[in-house]
């Protein structure tokens, strides 16, 4: 079948560019989400132009409901297709403030329902055999990886925060690093006596590969910035040897950094700055894994347990 090119008129990317613009400038969002906006803003603008010929600024409600069908056909997960809503009404709402649309046609659309899942955490034993095992220490690829993990283990940064993190971020002084989350908000997060020795040696390294001036603190071999793959199969690769989990990513250890605070007695809300969150409810979501260590608090604490 012979697929025909769609051109989307000069109009909408206009009004599109001007919308990136305000996501990237003014609420700060990352580059990752406004790239993943623009392709579901015009994978929908396609689909109503292809179907209907219709524009996306003149698209009903109906008309937009058959494009979620068709995600829903093409098995996308509820999650997914949420996600891609979420940036057509923020566009329309856009649209609507800038007075090029008159009504938003998503205003009462309801969100696919999710089901929870419930993500385990490593255990101590797992992370703790992975940053226990011998390496070899002048390889400047292993000691990064074993770095990286450690410093997403004891600091629960995201992917991209450790990506974007520089050399200058470090501060061996007063023993923090500097960390860029969501929306630009920067944090310090305390760094433990074990990463400064792994961080010093890994820095030995660094300087002999070919850095071409980079600031960034973690590179390829040849010197590139890592990319979000890369980092994901380095977590994979090295919890494959010793955990049996389905999932094995970045953020399972962000989550198990959460979980093992919780664990040992931190509050919840030291562990929601840690974790850079806006609000409670987001480092709620971890407490769940604590729920047995939370029954035994309880019930040696509780003075109507202690009587019984």
């Amino acid at each position: 079948m012979v697929k025909f090119l769609i051109l989307l008129p000069s109009g909408f990317f206009m009004s599109l560019n001007s919308f990136l613009d305000y996501l990237s400038l003014e609420k700060k969002y990352s580059q990752h989400t406004v790239v993943a906006y623009k392709k579901d803003i015009e994978q929908l603008s396609t689909y109503l132009l292809e179907e209907y010929d219709v524009g996306i600024k003149e698209a009903t409600y109906p008309l937009i409901r058959t494009w979620l069908s068709t995600l829903l056909d093409d098995d996308l997960s509820s999650r997914t297709i949420n996600r891609k809503v979420a940036a057509i009404k923020r566009y329309y709402k856009f649209l609507l403030v800038i007075q090029e649309i008159e009504h938003h046609p998503l205003s009462q659309h309801k969100s696919l329902k999710v089901s929870k899942k419930i993500q385990i955490p490593f255990s101590k034993e797992e992370v703790f055999n992975i940053l226990d095992a011998s390496y070899d220490h002048n390889d400047f690829e292993a000691a990064r990886d074993v770095l990286i993990i450690e410093l997403l283990y004891v600091t629960g940064m995201r992917r991209a925060e450790l990506i974007g993190l520089q050399v200058e971020d470090i501060n061996f002084n007063d023993k923090t690093i500097k960390v860029i989350g969501k929306r630009n908000k920067e944090r310090r997060v305390p760094l433990l006596k074990s990463i400064e020795e792994r961080l010093n040696h890994y820095l030995s390294l660094r300087l002999q590969i070919n850095t071409s001036d980079s600031e960034l603190l973690f590179l390829t071999k040849k010197g590139a910035k890592l990319y979000p793959s890369l980092v994901y199969r380095i977590i994979k690769s090295y919890f494959s040897l010793v955990s049996q989990k389905v999932k094995t990513s970045p953020h399972i250890l962000r989550h198990s950094f959460a979980t093992h605070l919780l664990d040992e007695g931190a509050d919840l809300n030291s562990v929601k700055e840690l974790l850079g969150h806006a609000s409670l409810a987001s480092t709620q979501v971890y407490t769940h894994s604590s729920m047995t260590m939370l029954k035994g608090v309880y019930k040696n604490a509780h003075p109507r347990s202690k009587k019984d």
